[in-house]
C-alpha cells in the first residue's frame, strides 16, 4: 500500500510549524483583528520569516517550495490551531493573485524575454512572498459575478501602454493591496473570453480611486474592497499576456476550489472539536450534554460529513498535484465540503445553546465565516451548472 503523502516526516513537521505559529502569532490576536477589519502587515512579514507565506511557490522566486498538498496541510493546521477563514483569506490572498504573475514569468522566459521575467520576479513576486507587499486579485464586477467572460472593465491602448477604466467589487485584500492583478477587457465584447487580459495595477497610480472598504457578514479580519479606476496607466510590461487572461484564470480555478474545500472541512473540524469539548463539560438537568443520545448522534453525523469531505478533497488534491485533470472533481469537492461545513457549524451553534450565539464564542465566528464558502470561487449553483456540462447533461 502506498504511503500517505499527507503524513510524510516533512509534512508532519510543517503541521507542527504552522500549529506553533498560529497558536503564538494568530489565535490570541484574532478578536482584535476582527474588530480592526484587517490583519496587520506585520503578520505577513512574520509568516514569511517562519517560511509559511511562500508555501507552494518555487524557491527560485522567493517561495518556500512545496506543492498543493503542502498548502492543504498548512491550511488544515492553521484552522485546527484556532485560526479562521478570514485569516486564510487575508494573509494568503496572494495565493490566487501570484500564480498568474508566475505564469507570465514562465511564458516570458520561454519567449526569451529574460529581463522582462526577472523584472516581474524582482518587482512583484519576491516582495509579496517576503511579506513586504500584499497582492490581490480583482475579477468580480458590481454588475456581474461569475460571468468572467463578459466583464466590462476596459483597457484601452495608448502610446506606451494602456489605460484602464472600470470597477471591481468584493476584492479580498483590496484595501491593503500594493499590487492588484486585475482582469480587464482588451478585446471587443464580441471576443468574449478571448478578449480578457490580466494587468498589474498600482493603487498609488493616478486614476485609481481610494478603495472603499466593505462591511461583511463574516471574514471580518480579511479586508474586502470595492475598487474604481478612471484612466489608470499601465505599461505594456504590466500586461500578463494580451488575451490570455481568461485562460490563466480558468487554469487556476481548480486549485482555488480545492483550497476553499480544505478551508470548509477544516473549519468544520475545528467547530466539531470545540463542540465536543463543550458538550462534555456542559451539564443540564444533572447530566453532561453528551450523555444524551440525540447529542451523540448529532456529533456522529458531524464527524461523518467532515470525514467524507476530507478524504475526498485530499484525494482530489493529491491527484491534481500529480498532474491529473480534476476540473469536475474540484467542483464536486468544493460542494461536498461546503455542505459539510454548513451542517457542522449550524449544529455547533445549536449545541452550544445561548453561548453559541455570543460573539465571545469561537463557533459563532465560524458560523458567520462559513457562509461565504458556497459563494466564493464560483457560487454553488454556478458550479452545479458547470458540473452538468462536464458530465454531458
Amino acid at each position: 500500500m502506498a504511503s500517505d503523502p499527507y503524513s510524510t516526516p516533512e509534512r508532519l513537521a510543517l503541521c507542527r510549524l504552522v500549529t506553533d505559529f498560529t497558536t503564538r502569532e494568530i489565535a490570541p490576536h484574532l478578536p482584535d483583528w476582527e474588530r480592526a477589519g484587517q490583519v496587520p502587515r506585520a503578520l505577513h512579514r512574520r509568516a514569511a520569516e517562519a517560511g509559511i507565506l511562500g508555501i507552494g511557490f518555487p524557491e527560485e522566486v522567493g517561495g518556500s517550495g512545496g506543492d498543493l498538498i503542502d498548502v492543504v496541510v498548512m491550511t488544515e493546521s492553521l484552522l485546527q490551531a484556532g485560526g479562521s477563514g478570514g485569516v486564510v483569506a487575508g494573509l494568503f490572498s496572494h495565493g490566487i493573485a501570484l500564480p498568474h504573475v508566475i505564469d507570465e514569468v514562465v511564458r516570458r522566459r520561454e519567449l526569451g524575454d529574460g529581463p522582462g521575467a526577472d523584472d516581474l520576479v524582482d518587482r512583484i513576486v519576491t516582495p509579496v512572498l517576503s511579506g513586504e507587499a500584499i497582492a490581490s486579485l480583482a475579477v468580480t464586477e458590481p454588475d456581474g459575478g461569475s460571468d468572467v467572460a463578459r466583464l466590462r472593465t476596459r483597457a484601452t491602448r495608448v502610446d506606451g501602454g494602456w489605460t484602464v477604466t472600470g470597477a471591481k467589487t468584493y476584492i479580498t485584500s483590496g484595501v491593503r493591496a500594493d499590487v492588484v492583478v486585475t482582469a480587464v477587457r482588451t478585446g471587443t465584447a464580441e471576443d468574449g473570453a478571448a478578449g480578457i487580459s490580466l494587468v498589474l495595477l498600482d493603487p498609488r497610480a493616478d486614476g485609481y480611486a481610494t478603495p472603499r472598504a466593505l462591511e461583511k457578514m463574516g471574514w471580518w479580519c480579511s479586508d474586502t474592497a470595492e475598487l474604481a479606476f478612471d484612466g489608470v496607466r499601465v505599461p505594456d510590461s504590466d500586461v500578463l499576456g494580451e488575451g490570455l487572461g481568461f485562460a490563466s484564470l480558468a487554469r487556476h480555478f481548480v486549485s482555488e476550489r480545492i483550497s476553499i474545500a480544505v478551508t470548509a472541512y477544516s473549519t468544520a473540524q475545528r467547530a466539531l472539536d470545540l463542540t465536543l469539548a463543550w458538550v462534555r463539560a456542559r451539564e443540564t438537568f444533572g447530566r453532561p450534554l453528551i450523555a444524551r443520545q440525540v447529542v451523540r448522534h448529532t456529533l456522529v453525523e458531524m464527524a461523518r460529513q467532515i470525514d467524507v469531505a476530507r478524504v475526498y478533497t485530499r484525494d482530489v488534491a493529491r491527484r491534481y498535484a500529480a498532474g491529473e485533470e480534476m476540473i469536475l472533481a474540484a467542483v464536486q469537492a468544493k460542494k461536498t465540503a461546503v455542505a459539510a461545513c454548513d451542517f457542522v457549524v449550524d449544529h455547533a451553534v445549536q449545541l452550544h445553546g445561548g453561548m453559541g450565539y455570543m460573539r465571545e464564542s469561537e463557533v459563532e465566528r465560524h458560523y458567520r465565516d462559513a457562509r461565504v464558502l458556497g459563494i466564493g470561487g464560483g457560487a454553488t449553483e454556478v458550479m452545479d451548472d458547470l458540473a452538468a456540462r462536464l458530465l454531458g447533461y
